[in-house]
């Protein structure tokens, strides 16, 4: 595994720059904005995209992510970086409230795009907060927490009604967004809780790579443009920022890589690698232009940004002997000389393996301060809502982001030693990390992989990932004391309400 003597190279780097800091004077670390002294905010959130798919996190990578790589250079890598759950849901779930999600009735898997609203209306959201901090809020992109659809997938839906449940109800000012994935009905966008076209047709089912359910599709809705009609709308409020009064917070939630796989024509062969890759261009372009916006409306540095994933990719390893995404581009899986979605990982999506919810994780700070930098110290993405809460010096509510831990003094410069972190399979196995050790709560990956076993059957596994990170060797019988003191910590975060 060649990961290490990178990560090495890249902490001896971040350490000089460390030094070079520490020896001459540096602008305010937050710059203000034209009208108040909070920076704008973008929390971009990608779908399925895999520790090892940005070069930055794998150098080896033959798929080119400038985007990734300039936000690497001009803002800090997160090697250490964990989604709350392994899938959709209850990853945005998490990150919106700074609350697990497993503490609402969803206990395992996702919602389908008719499933109910997941967020109460009088719960704290990242939105209400900057809301309250003197924001002016907007979402763009995938929901996936249920909308109030005006019918159900039995009796169909009214698109010409107002939605009863939507972000403008959870502190967003402006939204544009489609209810779950992208291969998941109804296909119809919704700004500000009203369907741009009430007009549907009915949207065949797609084998993979262009992997697509059957149901209703509004007659404005291209399966193919979709992250191209995402981003615009997103760049266009990016674009607006000098014309407000009020900083801007927007959250970004991508399509893709997630499936349906389907780059566009001028994506389409841009890696020599199949389609998959070729969708992976697209997303590192798409974030491209985001930055690109900022430049062009000289909010760049008056912008701190957040790029990172719901959760890790799809893909799978294979053997040799087996066909790959590349050789076979209907094959979801993956041979590590062509391709390794999830890093030096173990497992895939869904899993409570690390290639589940270990994720790329980069924070580009204004001022493009802290660039270039490395940092290993173990964050999660619940921890935003803490964070933001610090950096604009905005109390949320006392009920609000039980779970969340401000990571702020990693922007700084500063040390940060996280209390235990609760990760969560799609069938609902936990797991428990504390600084190199990780407690698995369960016999099995909790997701995809074999064997899946079963939440808190027996053996639990016990691992350091600083010696394993390939999680191979139990270390319960060597540890008993240190098992028995994460597995009462992780029965008293699983308690609270």
């Amino acid at each position: 595994m060649n990961y290490p003597t990178t990560i090495r190279g890249m902490l001896l780097r971040s350490t000089l720059l460390l030094t070079s800091l520490l020896l001459t004077p540096s602008p305010k670390l937050f710059s203000a904005t034209q009208h108040t002294n909070q920076p704008n905010i973008i929390l971009i959130l990608a779908d399925d995209l895999g520790y090892g798919d940005v070069q930055p996190l794998n150098p080896d990578s033959r798929i080119p992510t400038p985007a990734f790589n300039r936000l690497a250079d001009e803002g800090i890598t997160f090697t250490d970086a964990h989604t709350p759950s392994s899938v959709c849901t209850p990853t945005r779930y998490g990150l919106l409230t700074g609350r697990y999600c497993w503490r609402t009735e969803l206990k395992r898997g996702v919602l389908n795009g008719y499933g109910a609203p997941l967020i109460d209306t009088d719960r704290e959201t990242l939105a209400s907060l900057m809301r309250r901090a003197g924001y002016r809020t907007a979402v763009v992109g995938k929901w996936h927490l249920g909308l109030g659809l005006p019918g159900s997938q039995n009796e169909g839906c009214n698109f010409s009604k107002p939605l009863t449940h939507h972000p403008g109800m959870l502190g967003f000012d402006q939204s544009f967004v489609i209810p779950a994935s992208l291969d998941f009905p109804p296909y119809v966008y919704f700004k500000n809780g009203l369907a741009t076209s009430s007009t549907t047709i009915k949207q065949e089912s797609v084998g993979f790579p262009a992997y697509t359910r059957n149901g209703p599709r509004a007659d404005d809705f291209n399966m193919q443009g979709c992250l191209d009609r995402l981003t615009d709308e997103a760049v266009a409020i990016v674009k607006s920022i000098p014309h407000n009064t009020d900083p801007t917070f927007l959250y970004f939630p991508l399509t893709a890589p997630h499936k349906p796989v389907l780059p566009t024509e001028k994506y389409k062969g841009s890696t020599k690698l199949g389609p998959y890759t070729d969708f992976l261009r697209q997303v590192d372009a798409t974030i491209g232009r985001v930055l690109e916006a900022l430049d062009e409306a000289d909010a760049m540095d008056e912008t701190l940004i957040i790029v990172t994933s719901d959760n890790g990719s799809f893909m799978r390893r294979t053997v040799p002997s087996m066909p790959d995404h590349v050789t076979d581009n209907t094959v979801q899986g993956y041979h590590v000389d062509h391709h390794e979605a999830n890093g030096p990982w173990r497992g895939t999506k869904a899993d409570i393996w690390e290639a589940g919810h270990r994720v790329p994780f980069f924070v580009r700070l204004p001022n493009a301060e802290m660039g270039g930098t490395v940092q290993h110290s173990v964050v999660g993405l619940i921890d935003i809502m803490a964070t933001l809460e610090d950096l604009t010096g905005t109390r949320k509510a006392e009920s609000a982001g039980p779970d969340s831990h401000s990571f702020l003094p990693l922007l700084k410069g500063k040390e940060f030693a996280r209390p235990p972190l609760i990760c969560h399979s799609a069938a609902g196995m936990f797991a428990i990390r504390h600084g190199k050790w990780k407690l698995i709560a369960g016999n099995g990956s909790g997701g995809r992989e074999q064997p899946k076993g079963k939440p808190f059957q027996a053996p639990w596994m016990l691992v350091n990932l600083e010696t394993d990170p390939k999680e191979q060797i139990n270390q319960m019988a060597h540890q008993p004391e240190l098992f028995a003191q994460l597995k009462t910590q992780l029965m008293q975060i699983k308690g609270k309400d």
